[in-house]
């Protein structure tokens, strides 16, 4: 790999699942303050709603996965409606 490429605050980071609590280490440039640790080490850690250990394409699970409660506020609006 080329030297000078990256920038100076590429470093590893752990990002984790909210849905599901998983979490990967990757390495990134993403701002955060907040640390976990993971697997003896302390990262920095980037909070996802939804990865691929929970996203129903490669769950293969039709389960949908709602952290904002988006899905319930719209069934308790047009839910009734919809099974006249």
């Amino acid at each position: 790999m080329k030297k000078g490429i990256h920038p100076d605050n590429y470093r590893p980071v752990v990002f984790k699942d909210m849905s599901n609590g998983d979490m990967f280490l990757s390495r990134s440039t993403a701002k955060t303050n907040d640390t976990v640790e993971f697997e003896g080490e302390t990262y920095p850690v980037v909070k996802i709603e939804i990865s691929s250990t929970s996203h129903p394409f490669y769950t293969g699970k039709s389960k949908l996965v709602d952290t904002a409660g988006r899905v319930d506020k719209f069934m308790s609006r047009y839910g009734k409606a919809a099974k006249k």
